[in-house]
C-alpha cells in the first residue's frame, strides 16, 4: 500500500469536484473550492475520520469494499478506479460485463432526478446506486450482501420483494427477471457471476428453472408500471431506462403524469420518507 500516493490521490480528487457535481448544494459559504471532507465520507458511508486518517497518510488499508464506496463517491472513471486500488495495495476489479462500477455519466444523471425515483441497476439486477425518492418508494437495497444483492435473486426467494407489485403483474415480472438474468448470462458465461447465481436459483425455485428452461432472454423494462407503496397504495408510473453502451447497467427513472393522482403521492412520498422498509433484513454474507 502506498499511502502517500493515495492520500494525494483522494485529496486531489475531493478539490476538483463541486457540490453540484455530486447533486450537493453549494450552500452560501463554503472555505474550499471542491468538497469537503465530511461530504465525501458521507457520499461513501464511512466515518469523517476514517476518511481524514486516509488523507492524512495514517489511516489503515481500506477494503475493497471501501475503495468501491469511494470510487462512486469521487465520481472516478475506470482507469481512475484501478489506480485507486493499486495505490491502497489491491489488485484492481476485473473489467467485465459484471463490473459494478457505475458510470461517472449515469450519476451525474442520477445526481440531478430529486423529483422523480431513479435508480441504477446491473445487468444481474443489483441495485448499485439509488436516489432518496427510489429508497422510500422500494427500499435501500444498495447496501445489501451476497445473492440477496440481486432482485432476481429475492424475487424468486424472498415473498416479500413481490409486495411491490401487484398481484397481476407478478407473473409477467418473473419472464422479465428470468430473461434479463439469461442476458447477462450470455454474455458474461457460465463460470461468472451470472453463471453461479443461475445455479443457485435453479437449485431452490421451481418456478424459476420452469422459466429458464422456455429460453425467453431480453434485456429491457416495461415502459409503464403499477408499483405499491404499504402506506400509499398502488402508484402507477412511467419507467424510462437509459443502458451503458456495454449494455451492462441500467439507469432507471420512474415518472407520473403531471397533475394525477400518482404525481400527488410522489410529493406526498418525499415528506413520508422509508421508515416502513427494513430492507437490510434480508442481506446475508
Amino acid at each position: 500500500m502506498n499511502r502517500a500516493a493515495l492520500a494525494d490521490f483522494l485529496r486531489a480528487r475531493r478539490t476538483e469536484l463541486r457540490p453540484e457535481d455530486v447533486g450537493l448544494s453549494a450552500g452560501a459559504r463554503r472555505r474550499v473550492a471542491g468538497l469537503r471532507r465530511d461530504e465525501v465520507a458521507a457520499l461513501a458511508g464511512m466515518s469523517t475520520d476514517y476518511y481524514v486518517r486516509l488523507e492524512q497518510v495514517r489511516g489503515p488499508q481500506p477494503s475493497e469494499q471501501m475503495l468501491a464506496a469511494l470510487a462512486r463517491a469521487l465520481r472516478l472513471s475506470l482507469d481512475e478506479r484501478d489506480y485507486l486500488y493499486r495505490q491502497a495495495g489491491h489488485t484492481a476489479p476485473a473489467r467485465t460485463p459484471l463490473d459494478t462500477h457505475v458510470a461517472p455519466a449515469l450519476m451525474r444523471v442520477l445526481d440531478r432526478l430529486e423529483n422523480s425515483p431513479a435508480l441504477v441497476l446491473s445487468s444481474l439486477g443489483e441495485t448499485l446506486l439509488q436516489n432518496e425518492l427510489s429508497k422510500a418508494l422500494m427500499g435501500d437495497h444498495s447496501r445489501l450482501t451476497g445473492p440477496a444483492r440481486s432482485g432476481v435473486y429475492r424475487w424468486f426467494t424472498d415473498p416479500a420483494e413481490r409486495e411491490l407489485y401487484p398481484e397481476a403483474d407478478r407473473a409477467r415480472q418473473s419472464r422479465a427477471q428470468v430473461s434479463g438474468l439469461r442476458a447477462a448470462y450470455g454474455a458474461a458465461g457460465e463460470r461468472s457471476r451470472a453463471g453461479s447465481l443461475v445455479r443457485e436459483l435453479r437449485g431452490v425455485s421451481e418456478e424459476f428453472d420452469a422459466i429458464w428452461q422456455t429460453q425467453v432472454v431480453a434485456q429491457r423494462f416495461e415502459d409503464h408500471k403499477t408499483l405499491i407503496h404499504p402506506e400509499l397504495g398502488p402508484i402507477e408510473l412511467d419507467c424510462q431506462a437509459l443502458f451503458t453502451e456495454d449494455q451492462g447497467q441500467a439507469l432507471l427513472v420512474l415518472t407520473a403524469a403531471p397533475r394525477t393522482e400518482a404525481a400527488a403521492k410522489l410529493e406526498l412520498l418525499a415528506v413520508l420518507g422509508r421508515e416502513r422498509f427494513p430492507a437490510e433484513s434480508t442481506a446475508r454474507p
